[in-house]
């Protein structure tokens, strides 16, 4: 609250200026508030502290969180386990004002709240929730004006994608992220929610497996391929980089099912990249190529280039 107060004398203090003070002070207490030592061991939520400007809080990350190239903070930070083994001695040598968990992390969490120490509960979820996540944590780093620049992007890039596609056939797609490899076993496919299945509608394509309510499939068989008929499978593959012989051995594989459609018309797709996997501002880019490959008439012009690592 703005409390006005009149001077008293002949001088008066222009209303603008204290306007600007007001809001400039307002501005620097936001920037100084918050937690100062925060520990991600959540690769999305401490790429997203990377991207508005808040990595100067972090004191630890997660064993498979990577920062951005060039950064020369690597050294410095701490690594403190991940979803599957988090430290809780190191986590709590660090004296964090702030840790950032899993929602499967209910025992850690609990150590944590009876510390004392805050804990931010994090859980994959869809495209949407990707931005509230950013915003978020703007207002609980006093980045608000970063988190606020950088969610608004993503609100428009992914609406722009949606726009350029809108009207188009959409093919039924098979989304797949993990298999055996040079086999048809163990394969994992995206269900019809969470981040990857938004991503996927968004470019313009269908789920097959939109139907099952769950973020993943485990061990789809090949009759249930077959009986889903997709007009084109992508493959995500979390390599930063394939080489042309691995993708077409791996593409060879799929003609055991040579009934598909995406076979029959050599639609088969390999991408790779973190930005497939992380959700976080990285998911313009991936699901822009995810459009590219469902419509490519639509993205054929003199300057488009093919994205690397994508075959």
């Amino acid at each position: 609250m703005v409390t006005h107060t009149q001077s008293i004398g002949t001088s008066t203090t222009c209303p603008t200026v204290v306007a600007i003070l007001v809001v400039a002070i307002g501005l620097l207490s936001a920037q100084n508030s918050g937690p100062k030592r925060i520990i991600s061991i959540v690769p999305a939520v401490t790429q997203i502290l990377f991207a508005i400007g808040a990595e100067s809080r972090l004191v630890g990350i997660g064993s498979f969180d990577r920062l951005p190239d060039g950064d020369d903070r690597a050294a410095e930070l701490v690594r403190v386990g991940g979803l599957l083994d988090p430290d809780m001695e190191r986590i709590f040598t660090l004296r964090p004002d702030l840790v950032v968990l899993y929602q499967s992390h209910v025992d850690q969490r609990q150590q944590l709240e009876r510390a004392g120490i805050p804990v931010l509960v994090y859980e994959h979820a869809g495209l949407v929730d990707i931005t509230e996540t950013i915003r978020d944590l703007g207002v609980r780093t006093g980045r608000t004006v970063q988190a606020e620049s950088i969610a608004a992007q993503m609100d428009t890039g992914l609406a722009a994608i949606r726009a350029k596609v809108d009207g188009r056939p959409r093919p039924r797609t098979l989304l797949v992220f993990s298999r055996e490899p040079m086999a048809l076993r163990n394969i994992y496919a995206s269900g019809g929610i969470g981040f990857l299945h938004d991503m996927l509608d968004t470019a313009g394509g269908e789920n097959v497996f939109a139907e099952v309510r769950s973020e993943n499939i485990a061990q789809v068989s090949s009759e249930a391929i077959l009986a889903a008929a997709p007009d084109v499978i992508i493959e995500i593959r979390f390599d930063e980089y394939l080489r042309k012989s691995v993708i077409d051995d791996e593409r060879d594989v799929w003609r055991q099912l040579s009934a598909l459609p995406a076979v029959r018309n050599g639609r088969i797709h390999f991408v790779t990249g973190h930005r497939f996997v992380v959700p976080g501002p990285g998911v313009i880019e991936a699901t822009e190529e995810l459009a590219r490959m469902l419509h490519p008439e639509v993205f054929a012009t003199p300057q488009t280039r093919p994205a690397p690592g994508v075959g």
